[in-house]
């Protein structure tokens, strides 16, 4: 469905060309053509989204795939997406969607308030936007998230962060949950990975925070590409000092995938190391995802080191966490766990 755009900047100079200000590209898009992520398009001097009503993957998830182990643990969650992404990963897992335009795929047909009575035929808690970037279908997202509000469904955005302050900022009013993947903490590398830029992506952590919004934070470290302790290091360093110590981190395992297959999977022994390092430089809540070898996706107090919330793989136990309180000791456990 073809859908007139929001935040864009029609110019006269070159005549035609129409700038996209939903996020830090600024894409100048000339008659007929298409920005970086292939789904918005310059007609006539507008720019319209081609991201509207045609999701391509639909699913009922565990809330920890997203990864979110502090909102609501043990819950299931929809998730959707339409085709395309601002930024083009090396490692895409998901690149045969991502990649391509929204109208050039295989897709269903959903309005916004279709997409809101299919979760809440399914009795689950919230809706995710989910396994392509989410800022790509914008306008489809923002009128989802507002209906589902209505329905008092939780929504959840799983997302790059590449997105520009002011519409994230209007998101954030019906947002109530967020997982941004931190690449790397070097722009070069950034650019050289996904074709963004780090500094956006860190002032799109500032901005969730001030809105309050629960942010969890993904990092994969891949070998010889984002596996260097001092700028992991230093990335730790500007989370604790921004404010960001009791929000989880989440360090995945890379396994061999799209353009970057000839490297190895990360060796165990890396995702250990920085899994110590998180924790002396004072983030409280460290995971390790793709790992199970590590036994490390549980929830521990930081008061008294009891397990409060146990994991098995993306199932969670018995939750020993009450009005944000462990059970055992009382202390403060960070998160929506109810």
């Amino acid at each position: 469905m073809l859908r007139q755009a929001a935040y864009q900047e029609a110019l006269h100079v070159p005549e035609g060309m129409v700038r996209c200000l939903l996020c830090p590209h600024g894409c100048l898009i000339g008659e007929g053509k298409r920005g970086i992520c292939r789904a918005r398009v310059n007609q006539a001097g507008c720019l319209y989204t081609l991201a509207y009503g045609n999701p391509c993957s639909l699913a009922i998830d565990p809330i920890e795939k997203k990864p979110l182990y502090h909102f609501f643990p043990g819950t299931d969650i929809y998730s959707f997406a339409t085709a395309g992404c601002n930024f083009h990963c090396l490692n895409c897992q998901n690149w045969s969607i991502s990649q391509e335009s929204p109208d050039k795929i295989k897709h269903y047909s959903l309005t916004p308030r279709e997409v809101v009575e299919q979760a809440l035929s399914y009795h689950v808690p919230g809706i995710a936007f989910t396994y392509t970037e989410p800022a790509v279908f914008y306008e489809y997202m923002l009128d989802v998230a507002e209906q589902a509000r209505q329905e008092r469904l939780k929504t959840v955005l799983v997302s790059n962060g590449y997105i520009n302050p002011i519409p994230l900022e209007n998101l954030c009013r019906c947002l109530d949950a967020a997982n941004i993947d931190l690449k790397c903490f070097d722009d070069t590398c950034y650019r050289e990975l996904t074709g963004g830029r780090l500094q956006p992506v860190l002032e799109t952590l500032l901005t969730l925070q001030e809105a309050r919004v629960w942010t969890e934070i993904t990092h994969l470290i891949i070998p010889g590409r984002t596996d260097n302790p001092i700028l992991f290091e230093a990335m730790c360093r500007w989370l604790v000092e921004n404010g960001f110590a009791d929000t989880p981190l989440h360090i995945s395992r890379f396994f061999p995938t799209y353009k970057l297959s000839g490297l190895a999977p990360t060796p165990l022994k890396t995702l250990a190391e920085a899994r110590d390092t998180a924790i002396k430089q004072g983030i409280r809540y460290v995971y390790i995802g793709n790992a199970p070898e590590l036994d490390a996706g549980h929830t521990v107090c930081p008061a008294c080191h009891q397990e409060v919330v146990k994991r098995d793989g993306y199932g969670s136990g018995k939750i020993h966490i009450k009005k944000n309180r462990c059970t055992c000791c009382g202390a403060v456990v960070p998160g929506i766990w109810e």
